[in-house]
């Protein structure tokens, strides 16, 4: 199973891919929880279709443009998963995202790592102190 994940905004889309086709979609407000409940998220999800995290065969990732915070958590976890288990990656941009992703993937390319593409210079502030 293949997961596809953005996280570019406050709404988080999570899907799960089976043979090129997407076969589950969910949508979730993370709001200002994404860094805390993203796993538990994907792990009840994984469960409600009866998969688990050994299921996973490749992710897909939207990159952006988007939050700075929320690529950067999404990001950051996937790219984490994919590395500890040895699973291609790929990012991409775009209107048809998941198509994309999902023969990207099919082609057996393999990012290794996703970075971000924010659509902008990062609004990084100064410390106050």
């Amino acid at each position: 199973m293949i997961i596809l994940l953005d996280t570019s905004t406050p709404t988080c889309r999570l899907a799960f891919a089976e043979n090129e086709e997407v076969t589950h979609q969910f949508e979730w407000e993370s709001g200002r929880t994404l860094a805390k409940e993203l796993l538990g998220y994907i792990h009840d999800k994984l469960h409600s279709v009866s998969k688990s995290w050994n299921d996973i065969s490749g992710i897909v990732m939207f990159r952006g443009p988007g939050s700075f915070t929320g690529l950067r958590i999404g990001i950051t976890v996937v790219n984490t998963f994919a590395d500890s288990e040895s699973i291609p990656i790929v990012g991409v941009m775009g209107e048809h995202w998941q198509a994309d992703g999902l023969g990207r993937l099919k082609r057996g390319d393999n990012d290794q790592l996703v970075l971000p593409e924010y659509g902008g210079e990062a609004n990084i502030t100064t410390p106050r102190k």
